[in-house]
């Protein structure tokens, strides 16, 4: 019999997602997470390109782990198809990665860019971090989507530059709140040390509770609840679901 003195190591990590569109500073806020956490959290870090592994350069140019801890993906194919069609290569490195640095606390997957309805497998990664950036403009949070909805935390980046971009930062996060039917929303600039202490916060209460089992992964799912303007002003709403009968869905407007 084994002697359970020598059990093997622990390997699985707590795997957090990041994901949004093109330029919203994904690489930045793994950035502040490694600066803030690496000193208390054993870390590690898989990015996604689609034909280079530039996000990876940037974030072991910056020191911000050991450059080993640091890997990357090229996934050859839109950002979404490897973190939620076929996450095959993604699950793969953050094994490897899990493996060789036994054991790991977290392991950040950073989502090539991408549109609105990028979100993770739950076969990938334990929670989902979805950002938006103030220069994206501030109508964007409340067009909704599965991204902005269904994301464990919603983090409306890049505060600081809202007066040059004419954005209300309280509207955009009421706008993202009521999208996101109360799920947690946070405006961020990496120049404001309470909004980085609070995403800081976020993730260490996220270990804890996927360390505890008191965590479950979202599904991607059906399209999240969306709305449309229309020229006359009104607002129609829309609410998919899928009914369990074994031979259709049913889908509500």
């Amino acid at each position: 019999m084994p002697d359970p003195t020598t059990a093997a190591p622990r390997t699985r990590s707590f795997r957090l997602g990041v994901a949004g569109p093109v330029g919203t500073g994904k690489s930045s806020l793994i950035a502040l997470l490694c600066r803030g956490l690496s000193s208390e959290l054993q870390l590690g870090v898989i990015t996604n390109d689609i034909y280079t592994d530039e996000d990876a350069q940037f974030l072991r140019s910056a020191g911000v782990l050991d450059v080993e801890r640091i890997r990357a993906v090229e996934t050859g194919a839109c950002p979404h198809t490897a973190i939620r069609d076929d996450v095959t290569p993604n699950l793969l490195a953050v094994e490897d990665l899990e493996h060789d640095f036994a054991p790991l606390d977290v392991v950040l997957v950073e989502s090539g860019g991408d549109n609105l309805t990028a979100t993770f497998s739950p076969a990938l990664v334990d929670a989902q971090i979805f950002v938006l950036d103030v220069a994206g403009g501030g109508d964007v949070a409340r067009k909704g989507g599965p991204g902005i909805g269904r994301a464990d935390l919603l983090v409306v980046n890049k505060t600081d530059l809202a007066p040059y971009v004419g954005v209300d930062v309280a509207r955009m996060v009421a706008d993202a709140g009521e999208a996101r039917d109360g799920r947690p929303v946070l405006a961020l600039s990496r120049h404001d040390p309470a909004s980085v202490e609070a995403l800081l916060g976020w993730v260490r209460e996220m270990v804890t509770r996927v360390s505890a089992g008191d965590h479950t992964p979202v599904d991607p799912g059906p399209m999240a609840p969306h709305s449309h303007l229309l020229a006359d002003g009104t607002v129609i709403s829309h609410v998919h679901t899928h009914e369990s009968e074994p031979d259709a869905a049913s889908h509500r407007h």
